[in-house]
C-alpha cells in the first residue's frame, strides 16, 4: 500500500491539472470529459483525508480532527462557490476554473511541504481490503449517506430559484444566500463533531436527520417570505452539515482494518446523494409543483435516512446480545 501523503499529493495534482484544463475546453463534449476527469479524485481524497485527520488527532479528538479537515469543504462553499458564481456571471466562466487551478497548486504544494510522512494505512493485501464488503453495516451506512444526505442536495440544488422565483429576491441576492448557506455549513460541521463526541456518531446522525426533516418541511411554508427564506437558508445549512463528521466517523468504525477504503466509499456515496437528490427533487418541479416541492423531496429522503439509521442501531443491539450470549455460554 502507498503511504497516505503520497496518495493525497497525487490525487490533488490530478484534481488541479484537469480543473485548470477545464478553463480551456473548446466545446461541450471536451468540457464534459474534463469535468468528469477532474471529479474522479474527490471521493478518494476526502476519504483518505478523513482517516489521516483522525490518526493525526489526539486520542478522543478524532471527530474534531475530521471536522477540521472537512472545514476546507465548508469554507469552499462559504467563499469559493459565491465567488466563482460572481466571476462567471460578471466576467467569464473560464476565470472560475483558473481560480480553482491556482488554489489547487497551493494545495499540492502544502501537501508536499507539510503533510507528515505517514506509514501505510493498512497492512492488508489488496484483495483482503475488499472483505469489508461482507459487512452489512457498511452497506447500510453507505445507503444512509446516499439517501439521507441526498435530502440536503435536494434543497441545495434549487436554492437559486427558491430565492428568486419563490421569495421574489433579485438575482443579486443569490450570492448572499450562498454565503449564508456556506456560513451555516462551516458552523454545522464543528457542531457535528461535538455531537459525535458527546452522543456517539449514530445518535448524532439521527438527531441531525430529524432536525433536517423538520427544517425542510418548515421551509416550504416560510420560503415565500423574503427575510425568513434567508434565515432558513442559514439554518438548513447549519443543520445539514452537522451530519458530515458523525457519518464519516461511523463509516470508519464500520471499516476496521480497511478504514481508507470504507471512508472513500462513503465520499462516493455523498456524491451519489448529490446527484440523486438533485434528480428526484427535479421531478416534481418538472411536473409543475413548484420549487418548494424540492424541500418535500429532501424531507422524505432525510426521513428515509432516519429509518436506515434505526435499522443500523437495531442491528448493533442484536449483535451485542449475541456476543453476550456467546460469552455467557463459553463462561
Amino acid at each position: 500500500m502507498v503511504p497516505a501523503n503520497k496518495v493525497l499529493f497525487s490525487l490533488m495534482l490530478w484534481f488541479t491539472v484537469f480543473n485548470t484544463l477545464s478553463a480551456f475546453a473548446t466545446g461541450y463534449t471536451s468540457f464534459l470529459i474534463l469535468r468528469f476527469l477532474s471529479g474522479l479524485p474527490h471521493g478518494a481524497f476526502f476519504g483518505i483525508g478523513a482517516v489521516v485527520a483522525g490518526k493525526l488527532s489526539k486520542s478522543g479528538k478524532e471527530a474534531q480532527g475530521i471536522a477540521i479537515m472537512f472545514s476546507g469543504l465548508t469554507i469552499a462553499n462559504l467563499l469559493g462557490v459565491p465567488l466563482g458564481t460572481y466571476l462567471g456571471k460578471h466576467f467569464n466562466w473560464n476565470i472560475s476554473f483558473l481560480m480553482v487551478g491556482v488554489v489547487g497548486i497551493l494545495a499540492v504544494t502544502s501537501v508536499k511541504l507539510w503533510m507528515p510522512v505517514l506509514k501505510q494505512s493498512s497492512e492488508n493485501s489488496f484483495v483482503s481490503e475488499f472483505k469489508i464488503f461482507k459487512r452489512l453495516e457498511l452497506w447500510l451506512i453507505i445507503l444512509l449517506t446516499t439517501i439521507g444526505t441526498g435530502g440536503f442536495f435536494a434543497w441545495y440544488s434549487y436554492i437559486a430559484p427558491l430565492i428568486t422565483e419563490v421569495a421574489g429576491h433579485p438575482d443579486e441576492m443569490i450570492s448572499l444566500a450562498m454565503i449564508l448557506a456556506g456560513l451555516g455549513m462551516v458552523i454545522g460541521n464543528f457542531i457535528g463533531a461535538k455531537m459525535s463526541e458527546k452522543f456517539g456518531p449514530m445518535q448524532s446522525i439521527i438527531i441531525t436527520l430529524v432536525l433536517m426533516v423538520s427544517a425542510l418541511a418548515l421551509n416550504t411554508y416560510l420560503a415565500h417570505d423574503k427575510t425568513l427564506v434567508l434565515v432558513m437558508t442559514f439554518l438548513i445549512g447549519t443543520i445539514t452539515f452537522c451530519i458530515s463528521t458523525p457519518i464519516q466517523v461511523a463509516i470508519i468504525n464500520a471499516s476496521k482494518g480497511s478504514e481508507t477504503l470504507g471512508s472513500s466509499l462513503n465520499q462516493s456515496a455523498f456524491n451519489i446523494g448529490n446527484a440523486s437528490g438533485a434528480y428526484f427533487a427535479g421531478l416534481p418541479i418538472a411536473m409543475g409543483f413548484g420549487y418548494t416541492a424540492a424541500d418535500w423531496v429532501g424531507a422524505a429522503m432525510a426521513g428515509t435516512g432516519i429509518f436506515i439509521a434505526l435499522i443500523i442501531m437495531a442491528l448493533r443491539q442484536n449483535q451485542t446480545k449475541k456476543s453476550l450470549r456467546s460469552m455467557l455460554f463459553i463462561g
